[in-house]
């Protein structure tokens, strides 16, 4: 009993951690005393943390995005402790749940994955790669992510523009942004070569048919326009974390 409780306070303490840096990197880029979203003023710790969870100034509330994050982090603990994955093992499995969860947070909130947050992956990636594949192949897995992605972020860009022109209508928004090149790298570190294919190649896959469905969505609610940009990160760290964590299971399916 006294383990399952611990478990179920590293997990909440985990949630909280990736509510916090999704709240802040955004908005400061860096680490800083929370602060309220709505007007600024810098919160007690307790208060932000804690209870009431909402901002001791304007009084403005905490959003349900808080809520549902430590309710996944949690359940995703205590799955990882009674199950750890083989390939990684609970700590480092725990760690990339944390890292990828900041990623997935701040690009479905705000469209972006920023610098600091790559080169902190870049960091776990490294460590991480070289532990389980080795110098060389974590290496050349990094540069040949990178190199994919930013391939198809160009040919995205000019396909885009070439539509808007013929179309006469302005692209607000990327298909990709350099941030998802930037991601493909630190995923190709952490799968290594050739890993990083199967990687991207369910991440593209995972993401053409949410892809789908949203538009079909859209489509039916009448809501649907052209050049609706879809966040492609948590596509990414799906297709990458779903390799890592069921690696034998995907092997023998698409073999």
């Amino acid at each position: 009993m006294l383990e399952f409780i611990f478990i179920v306070l590293v997990g909440w303490v985990a949630g909280m951690l990736v509510n916090y840096l999704s709240d802040v990197l955004p908005e400061r880029r860096k680490i800083v005393q929370p602060f309220c979203l709505n007007c600024e003023s810098d919160q007690p710790y307790l208060n932000y943390f804690l209870s009431p969870r909402k901002c001791s100034t304007c009084g403005d509330r905490r959003s349900i995005r808080i809520w549902i994050v430590e309710g996944i982090y949690i359940l995703a603990t205590l799955w990882l402790w009674n199950t750890p994955p083989e390939q990684l093992g609970f700590m480092v499995a725990f760690v990339l749940f944390i890292y990828f969860g900041v990623v997935i947070v701040i690009d479905l909130e705000h469209r972006l994955i920023l610098h600091p947050v790559s080169l902190a992956g870049g960091i776990i990636g490294l460590i991480v790669g070289v532990w389980l594949h080795g110098i060389s192949e974590t290496i050349i897995g990094g540069l040949a992510g990178f190199g994919i992605m930013l391939g198809l972020y160009l040919l995205g860009f000019l396909v885009a523009n070439g539509i808007a022109k013929i179309k006469k209508q302005a692209v607000d928004e990327e298909a990709l942004g350099f941030g998802d090149v930037m991601l493909a790298g630190v995923l190709g570190l952490l799968l290594g070569w050739p890993g990083i294919i199967l990687g991207l190649v369910l991440a593209i896959l995972i993401g053409g048919l949410v892809s789908l469905l949203f538009v079909l969505i859209l489509l039916i609610r009448g809501k649907y326009r052209s050049f609706i940009a879809i966040p492609y990160g948590p596509f990414l760290v799906a297709g990458s974390m779903g390799l890592l964590l069921f690696r034998d299971l995907i092997v023998a399916f698409t073999g």
